[in-house]
């Protein structure tokens, strides 16, 4: 994939998370995909493979009403892709850090994206 591929299928990947759109987003994964989240420098999610990743990306759906990631800088640097994001989203749920259901989760943060047979291999989120 070139640079101009990596950032249209990246901003698909985007487009679909905003969406909740799990078909659409998976289509986009590779079968043997490696995701973290890093939240305050703690690992607080992973997933190894389509059917984990498959597992949190629903349970992720029912947090939130809404969400919206707003890429707002990407870098490339030896095929790999960071991505700078402005995140927010409004709880359905009570969270274990205190935030209650209504309130609005503002967050920034990046992505981090390796690809691998024209898909999205390895993704490191962190915030």
């Amino acid at each position: 994939m070139n640079k101009n591929e990596k950032i249209a299928f990246i901003e698909k990947y985007i487009r679909s998370y905003n969406a909740f759109d799990v078909d659409t987003l998976l289509l986009l994964i590779h079968p043997e995909i490696d995701f973290k989240n890093i939240s305050g420098g703690e690992v607080n999610a992973t997933a190894f493979g389509m059917d984990e990743f498959r597992c949190l990306v629903e349970q992720s759906k029912e947090l939130f009403s809404n969400r919206k990631q707003t890429i707002t800088e990407f870098k490339i640097q030896k095929g790999q892709v960071f991505i700078e994001v402005d995140y927010e989203a409004v709880l359905v749920a009570d969270l274990p850090n205190g935030m209650k259901a209504g309130e609005i989760l503002r967050l920034k943060g990046r992505s981090e994206f390796t690809f691998r047979d024209g898909k999205i291999y390895k993704l490191t989120d962190i915030s």
